[in-house]
């Protein structure tokens, strides 16, 4: 029987919890065929009728659908339900398999604690990385050093997943999740291929940043969009200005899409943020988490995203003129 695990792509919490909920299925039928498919946050619906095209369909840590053939559910973002009807759909569920918390630190996390719970599943053998999927998603770093620096290899796997585009190489990465420690892992060839000169861009990213960054009172913001595709390490603003409130950013993505990404400052106090970032991108197809969440454009679509993120900045800043100036409809 063939599984399909959709997935929040380009994400070390969604590789994470897609490796956990094909070692609970394991647990539960024994081996099947699992394909994973990374999903990206877009204006609408963000699933295609080919992830429905499987004998079971499991989404873990991203939005929701109501497609008839989603039988398991998995996710922690504020943003979950966006279409109409979704959260209605959710709460009607009698199959006892779908499961939402907000709270929740870490979707990898939610689904160990929940499948122990719930199902008598036993997923502590992946403790380590469930640990480091606490970590990161909830940016519990001591400070912006650690995941600026990239010496742990839990980090350099996020920076792996966050860089890697080759769907073939995302799946086997996602099956080695389960097969090796974190270390070895990290030291695997086809890793390190990827890495090396991810890392050395990193370096250089930490300078491109400091040069393209604009700070506007408590808001920093810049654009990378006159740059080559790639993951840009989105603690990087703050290691520049440990004291800054919330960071709005424009990179490109995959197919070149404009990525728009806002942040609250992790290292301030939790209680401290005025504003929710995945409602501020939710009316533009984005999502997320109400610390950070992130939305995309077409890649021609310059003039609007830009727009977009001066109006998000707006708000962030308070300036309700700025932003009734800046205002852009949603798609």
């Amino acid at each position: 029987m063939a599984v399909h695990i959709l997935h929040h792509g380009w994400c070390f919490d969604g590789a994470a919890s897609a490796a956990l909920f094909a070692a609970f299925d394991r647990q539960r039928h024994g081996p099947r065929a699992c394909r994973y498919i990374p999903k990206d946050h877009r204006p609408g619906d963000p699933y295609d009728p080919a992830d429905f095209d499987a004998d079971d369909v499991a989404s873990v840590d991203f939005r929701y659908s109501q497609h008839p053939r989603l039988a398991w559910y998995f996710d922690h973002h504020a943003s979950a339900f966006q279409l109409p009807g979704d959260r209605e759909h959710f709460l009607a569920d009698t199959s006892g398999q779908k499961f939402h918390d907000p709270t929740a630190g870490s979707c990898a996390g939610y689904i160990a604690r929940l499948v122990r719970e719930r199902f008598a599943c036993d997923l502590s053998a992946h403790e380590e990385l469930i640990r480091w999927a606490e970590i990161i998603d909830s940016a519990a770093f001591p400070d912006p050093r650690m995941p600026v620096e990239l010496t742990e290899p839990a980090l350099l796997l996020m920076t792996f997943v966050e860089s890697n585009h080759d769907l073939e190489l995302g799946e086997r990465f996602i099956r080695d999740l389960l097969g090796h420690p974190l270390p070895v892992l990290a030291a695997a060839d086809y890793v390190q291929r990827l890495l090396r000169p991810r890392l050395e861009q990193n370096r250089h990213d930490i300078r491109l940043i400091a040069e393209a960054s604009v700070l506007d009172g408590d808001v920093l913001h810049y654009s990378l969009i006159d740059q080559p595709v790639r993951a840009y390490n989105k603690f990087i603003p703050y290691y520049h200005h440990p004291r800054v409130r919330y960071v709005v950013a424009l990179t490109r993505g995959p197919d070149r899409r404009i990525k728009l990404t806002a942040g609250y400052n992790p290292w301030l106090p939790r209680d401290a943020r005025e504003h929710s970032m995945a409602a501020l991108l939710e009316p533009y197809g984005g999502g997320g988490h109400p610390y950070v969440a992130g939305c995309t454009f077409p890649a021609d679509d310059e003039d609007r995203a830009v727009a977009v993120q001066r109006a998000i900045a707006a708000v962030l800043r308070g300036n309700h003129a700025a932003r009734a100036s800046a205002a852009v409809s949603p798609a």
